[in-house]
């Protein structure tokens, strides 16, 4: 061990000077083998402190600081700033001098010394307590900044025989208290195979017990368009201090979501109420995290995301194909469909597993086993805002998200973590979807259709979608998970495969994927290439990806579902389709005049015997020089009318009054009605249609 023993050699009330202090503990470390120098300053002479260890042993660890003052009450305490510049203002000065030298290093450990007075408060020690739990808000605020420099932060509220404790305690009991109960502690937490940042704990006499917040599950005591009153938090009380299946915090950006989720259920009429499947299952035994539903939660999006992900997903500018997915002016720019898995997962990392009740359990053991997406209808590319109702069974998580009040699309994330156990209840769920466990001996032996990819720099541009796990950029992080390099993300590889499915199978029509399920079996690494290998079995493609250069199997058991093609059969013809394909036409035609005219997106359902709907018609009179979709249409229309196919005809050729048939129930409008107006532009003059 290296040690800069610094100590002013001040008595414990702050006063006076010596060497002596320091002086005794580095002989102590000499003569165990060890090595150290004695430092005099003060803490708020930090520089020089930190000048000192470096001058000795080149690299800084960790600090501490420690003067202890009592007085007989808060009323009766005078305001003596020396506690806060010792313990508080020393801290950070000394931090900040060795901040640097550690982010350059790639490597620092700090141990912030705080105390139970600081935690829990203490008759006598407002100021030092004060002073104790501020040094706790700087060490997590240091382990959030640290992190990208593999830089950890952790306090300790240690009790130990010492100097500052013999005024305070029995004899018998300081010298019962050695410091060598705390010490093992500080040094793990120094070591770099810690992984261990923004923690507390409580240490001595050879125990040691890691402390966190906890939070009831709390109630919303006002109503929308209602005044709050001291009235209903009194009657709420209980509620609001009732830890039954409490959350467990760990970020601001958990604490600040919970607020925003009031504001949104406030906005909705709903109440707080705690999940019935989850009571029931901690009644009879089975972990509360069991069955839990989550509040709602958003993710908004533009179309440089969905641009983004394409890219992630190993698109490129050499493919023309691509540029519909990889340019926001190309006329059928689109938002690739696994796409879904990004605001899915957005619901489950922001926050989401980490506030579920009782499920306690160390995320750096967490591996993604299997993935299922379902998209009911094209994915929008910009301006969407999401919210995914999450649930929880087991090893299973299920989002739906949903735009406004529509259901856009369905995943569901099977994850295994390492080591865990004791959940009790079902180890699977009857809700999972079923993966493939092997091709079918004939699929099996046909020919597949193969496409390989270079892989280089593919895991740092897909982790800017949002998945940024530092195993998959940081080589020392994916070191200690004993991988030689950062790992290429599961979830990339899953879209590789989809796309590749897209483009062979269904001409890069979105509308055409219905869904995918892969398992995840062995990782990719850097320089690796990808190869999907394919068989077609009616609309079900099966997939398997392997790295070519070692013919390892990466993704298995995996298909993708696509929806058949959209030929429409006689009986399924409808007449209006005569009508929008002249339509089509005459946009060609002088489609630039008209996006002057209109500026609107109009929607068409044309239902047929009962069919809702038979056909499906976007006229886009807003973006570029118009253009005409059938089928899902992947923006959103201004406005959508849905009517029969005999009635859409009795109004193109005027025989039916679009206002009589909207009175009547016959037109059905979503949107802005006033667009209705502009129809005309479109549908005048039948002769020519």
């Amino acid at each position: 061990p290296q040690n800069n023993m610094n100590d002013l050699g001040a008595d414990t009330k702050g006063g006076g000077k010596s060497s002596a202090a320091a002086d005794n503990v580095v002989e102590e470390i000499r003569a165990k083998g060890g090595k150290a120098v004695a430092n005099y300053d003060s803490v708020e002479d930090g520089d020089k402190l930190i000048q000192s260890a470096l001058d000795a042993f080149g690299r800084i660890v960790c600090n501490e600081c420690c003067v202890l003052m009592f007085s007989a009450s808060f009323l009766l305490l005078s305001i003596s700033d020396l506690i806060q510049r010792v313990h508080l203002r020393g801290s950070f000065l000394v931090t900040r001098a060795a901040w640097n030298h550690m982010k350059n290093q790639k490597f620092g450990r700090i141990i912030m010394t705080a105390s139970a007075a600081g935690i829990y408060g203490n008759f006598g020690q407002a100021n030092y307590s004060a002073a104790k739990l501020g040094m706790l808000g700087l060490a997590n605020t240091l382990a959030i900044e640290g992190r990208k420099y593999n830089i950890h932060c952790n306090t300790i509220a240690p009790v130990a025989g010492s100097r500052l404790t013999e005024t305070v305690m029995p004899p018998d009991l300081v010298a019962s208290l050695k410091p060598e109960y705390v010490a093992p502690m500080v040094l793990w937490l120094c070591h770099e195979q810690c992984q261990e940042s923004g923690a507390l704990f409580e240490v001595g006499a050879g125990w040691i017990g890691k402390l966190r917040w906890e939070r009831s599950q709390g109630c919303i005591v006002r109503q929308k368009n209602q005044p709050m009153t001291p009235e209903a938090v009194r009657d709420q009380w209980d509620k609001i201090c009732d830890f039954t299946d409490a959350t467990k915090p760990t970020s601001i950006q958990e604490s600040l979501q919970s607020v925003v989720d009031v504001l949104s259920r406030v906005e909705s009429e709903e109440e707080v109420s705690a999940n019935p499947a989850a009571a029931a299952a901690s009644a009879s035994g089975i972990n509360p995290a069991v069955g839990q539903k989550l509040p709602p939660s958003t993710f908004t999006f533009t179309h440089t995301q969905c641009i983004l992900y394409a890219l992630g997903v190993g698109m490129s500018t050499k493919d023309p194909d691509h540029l519909r997915f990889l340019y926001e002016g190309h006329e059928d720019f689109s938002c690739l469909p696994t796409f879904g898995v990004i605001t899915s997962q957005a619901a489950m990392m922001d926050g989401g597993l980490s506030s579920i009740p009782g499920l306690n359990i160390d995320f750096t053991q967490v591996l993604h086993g299997e993935q299922y997406l379902e998209l009911y209808k094209p994915l929008p590319t910009s301006g969407i805002s999401f919210f995914a109702i999450k649930h929880t069974f087991n090893v299973l998580s299920i989002i739906n998200t949903y735009n406004g009040d529509e259901l856009i699309c369905y995943s569901q994330f099977s994850v295994f973590v390492v080591g865990a156990g004791g959940f009790g209840g079902k180890r699977t769920s009857e809700k999972a979807k079923v993966r493939i466990p092997c091709l079918s001996y004939k699929i099996r032996h046909r020919e597949p259709k193969q496409y390989p990819f270079p892989l280089r720099l593919q895991a740092a541009l897909y982790r800017l979608s949002g998945d940024w796990n530092p195993l998959h950029i940081d080589p020392s992080f994916a070191a200690m998970a004993g991988f030689k390099a950062p790992i290429l993300h599961g979830l990339c590889s899953f879209g590789f495969a989809a796309r590749h499915v897209l483009k062979h199978y269904a001409d890069n029509d979105p509308s055409r994927f219905k869904a995918i399920k892969v398992r995840f079996a062995k990782p990719v690494m850097p320089g690796q290439s990808l190869q999907t290998e394919m068989w077609k079995e009616g609309n079900r493609i099966h997939i398997q990806c392997k790295v070519k250069e070692t013919d390892a199997v990466v993704l298995t058991g995996a298909y993708v579902d696509l929806h058949g093609t959209s030929e429409a059969s006689p009986e399924n013809l409808t007449q209006s389709e005569l009508v929008f394909a002249e339509i089509g036409r005459r946009i060609k035609d002088t489609g630039s005049e008209l996006v002057k005219k209109v500026n609107a997106v109009f929607g068409w359902e044309i239902t047929k015997a009962g069919k809702n709907p038979a056909a499906q018609w976007t006229i886009d009179l807003k973006n570029g020089n118009g253009s005409l979709h059938r089928g899902p249409y992947s923006g959103k229309a201004d406005v959508t009318f849905t009517v029969s196919d005999e009635d859409f005809m009795e109004v193109v050729q005027g025989k039916l009054n679009p206002q009589k048939a909207f009175f009547s129930g016959k037109l059905k409008v979503r949107g802005n009605i006033m667009l209705s107006q502009k129809l005309e532009v479109i549908l005048k003059d039948y002769a020519k249609l």
